[in-house]
């Protein structure tokens, strides 16, 4: 028996969240759950088929980059997650998707901003995005350096209140406590940028909503699981 199995288990089932909620297209995404104690995580195997994928396929790797059980190759993003983890020592699940409206803010190099209280629900400001990499960096450890500009970008910024970013010309990454949280997350921030890119062209010179609206919008727990079961039902029913 794996002497990982609970977060194997916990990132099995959180993967397969990602087509259920229509959050990615082929295989395009994957989630990631830690168990710091240890300093070790459970991610997705790269190219595996979400039909065909079974919990003791996920690939558990330390936080020094070595795979420690799994027959199959890690996701080629793990050494973003692994960046990440190190970095924002609060979050266990890091969620990488290609949802396609915040795929289209990351392309365009725009912040998604927080036009409403719908965003400010999840998000307590406008989800960053990052610069754009340099030729050196991408050239040298690609994946390693696109941790390294999301965590540049969040030098200032809280990571358990703004927990999701988009990387420039490449999409988003969301992150929480939980595999199920991090999902949330991911897709409330898919949510949100297609709210925002409808909202920008109906009225190109809109502005953010108002700091105190937004601090008066930004949930309690309890808050927040009620938004959770009203934004799934509408996803759901889509």
């Amino acid at each position: 028996m794996s002497n990982y199995r609970e977060i194997k288990e916990e990132c099995y089932e959180a993967n397969l969240l990602l087509p259920e909620y229509k959050l990615i297209d082929l295989t395009f995404g994957n989630v990631s759950i830690a168990d710091t104690s240890r300093r070790v995580f459970a991610i997705k195997p790269s190219g595996v088929d979400y039909t065909r994928m079974r919990a003791e396929d996920m690939v558990v790797v330390d936080f020094e980059g070595k795979t420690v059980e799994g027959s199959f190759r890690p996701s080629s993003d793990t050494p973003t997650h692994r960046r990440l983890f190190q970095a924002f020592q609060d979050i266990r699940a890091i969620v990488h998707t290609h949802s396609r409206n915040a795929v289209a803010f990351a392309q365009a190099g725009r912040e998604i901003p927080c036009l409403g209280t719908t965003h400010a629900d999840y998000f307590y400001g406008s989800v960053p995005v990052t610069r754009m990499m340099r030729t050196e960096e991408i050239q040298s450890d690609y994946e390693w350096e696109t941790g390294n500009v999301i965590v540049e970008r969040f030098g200032l910024l809280d990571p358990t209140q703004v927990c999701a970013v988009l990387v420039h010309s490449h999409g988003p990454f969301a992150w929480g406590p939980s595999g199920t949280k991090a999902i949330e997350n991911a897709l409330a921030l898919e949510i949100v940028a297609e709210i925002a890119m409808k909202t920008i062209q109906l009225n190109s010179i809109v502005g953010p909503i108002a700091p105190r609206v937004a601090g008066q919008a930004f949930p309690t727990p309890a808050r927040r699981r009620s938004v959770l079961r009203s934004t799934l039902s509408q996803h759901q029913s889509r």
